[in-house]
């Protein structure tokens, strides 16, 4: 399944495969925790024991860069924030920065979009306002300025990986209005996807779906996942578990704390997913 199928309809496998597909060292792109993040997929990547990914935030990470932080799968991650929301600090980014264990590329939400933007139009820069004057500006030597307008370098990931409501028989998926994956789909050399449901037939000839299509053109492979984003939610199907991610929280602000919630929620595949 490396790289685009020759006839644009996606592969279809499973979580485990494609986490296997995310090669050791790959440019990841996540969603933040209110999108549609594939935790199914995060899941097998660690029990695979994935190693130095390069993490890029779809403009901000929370759970599932956490989980693979703490799990040493991690070198590096570019991102405008990375947080657990209402639960808190994300505890295992926080101690791996502390201790220098993982490199960190600053950035913001407006130039990870526009480096996005820039990779799916296929030119190399892309100008944004509103960063010039800022410190950060001068922790990027890739960021270039030119007559007092700031330039954010095309981002292309090697990998991006999410989850959606719906694939169909052609190999599309629908995301709604999350339409910042359709842009890191473009950008990606590969796209992975989980989703919840198979749907009969091609979304890309429904008028009322077609909007929040992403055709099978930009990806590589689908794979079911009945409740694949818990415990973080699937807008219209399952809310967060806000209780389980209270517990993450507090055990994971210690490594054997992190080390048995990994034992009982990642590498027990019973408990990969929560009771509906």
């Amino acid at each position: 399944m490396k790289g685009q199928p020759s006839n644009g309809t996606a592969s279809f496998a499973d979580a485990n495969v494609l986490a296997a597909e995310i090669v050791d060292g790959a440019l990841l792109a996540l969603p933040p925790d209110y999108s549609l993040v594939a935790m199914e997929a995060v899941r097998a990547l660690i029990r695979r024991k994935a190693k130095d990914l390069r993490l890029l935030g779809v403009p901000i990470l929370g759970l599932s860069a956490d989980l693979l932080i703490g799990a040493g799968c991690v070198a590096e991650v570019e991102t405008s924030a990375v947080s657990l929301g209402e639960a808190g600090l994300a505890p295992r980014f926080t101690e791996a920065v502390e201790r220098g264990e993982i490199r960190v590329k600053d950035a913001t939400c407006p130039a990870i979009h526009s480096g996005l933007q820039a990779a799916e139009k296929g030119v190399p820069y892309m100008p944004i306002g509103g960063i010039l004057g800022s410190d950060l500006v001068a922790q990027r030597p890739d960021w270039r300025v030119v007559d007092n307008v700031l330039f954010i370098p095309a981002l292309k990931p090697d990998v991006a990986l999410f989850h959606a409501r719906w694939a169909d028989e052609a190999g599309n998926v629908w995301v709604g209005r999350r339409r910042e994956l359709a842009t890191v789909a473009h950008a990606s050399k590969t796209v992975l996807v989980t989703f919840e449901e198979l749907r009969k037939g091609d979304m890309l000839e429904d008028e009322l779906l077609a909007p929040g299509v992403i055709s099978s053109i930009y990806v590589t492979a689908v794979a079911p996942a009945p409740r694949g984003a818990w415990p973080l939610g699937m807008a219209g199907v399952y809310g967060a578990d806000d209780v389980h991610l209270s517990q993450y929280a507090r055990e994971a602000k210690t490594r054997e704390g992190f080390q048995r919630y990994l034992d009982e929620w990642v590498h027990t595949p019973r408990k990969s997913f929560s009771p509906a």
